[in-house]
């Protein structure tokens, strides 16, 4: 019965698609017409369909249970279109530094500066070190590619020098004095290792 159908329905699309080819009244172009009409609208209700079945399918089988955003609101959905999300998405996730606009990284290091300062043990490298951070400070103020304004403030050599010295004197602890030497015998000494 099936196949009866759908050899009449290609018999007619045959037919119409004749006519068309050699010009055919208007009647059958208007049929043709609303055929194609209607065939498109059965494919699209046929994957609505299937797409609302698959996403069913799935929910019993509980494969949306436990994910990340369940119930929460989804990040960055009310804000407006950022054609960088995926690079900061990425910055932040693999928690990625070096990268980035110079007033930022100014920032981040000029934050962390007195620590990397402190971890050298002479001061030609200290003052190599804030040379370097105050041209690069100058050198982000003058450029003009856009982004953040460079706020990092330029640092006092001398002064930073000086706080450096300060900081190295306060670490390094005066040794406690030695008490009087022992008066025992080496064989007392000995005697009491042994124990």
């Amino acid at each position: 019965m099936e196949n009866d159908g759908s050899r009449r329905r290609l018999e007619r699309a045959a037919e119409l698609r004749a006519g068309r080819s050699s010009g055919g009244n208007a009647q059958e172009r208007a049929e043709l017409g609303a055929d194609d009409a209607i065939r498109e609208k059965r494919r699209k209700v046929n994957e609505a369909a299937r797409a609302d079945y698959l996403v069913r399918e799935a929910m019993a089988q509980g494969k949306f249970d436990n994910l990340k955003y369940a119930g929460k609101p989804i990040p960055g959905l009310g804000k407006g279109y950022d054609p960088d999300w995926w690079v900061k998405g990425l910055i932040q996730r693999e928690q990625i530094s070096g990268l980035g606009p110079p007033a930022i990284l100014l920032r981040t290091e000029d934050a962390g500066l007195d620590s990397t300062l402190d971890g050298f043990l002479m001061e030609k490298q200290v003052r190599e070190t804030l040379e370097d951070f105050n041209r690069r400070v100058i050198d982000a103020r003058r450029q003009l590619q856009g982004g953040p304004p460079v706020i990092t403030k330029l640092r006092d050599v001398e002064l930073e020098v000086q706080r450096w010295r300060e900081r190295r004197a306060a670490a390094v602890a005066p040794e406690p004095e030695a008490g009087p030497p022992s008066k025992r015998n080496w064989w007392q000494r000995l005697w009491k290792g042994s124990n």
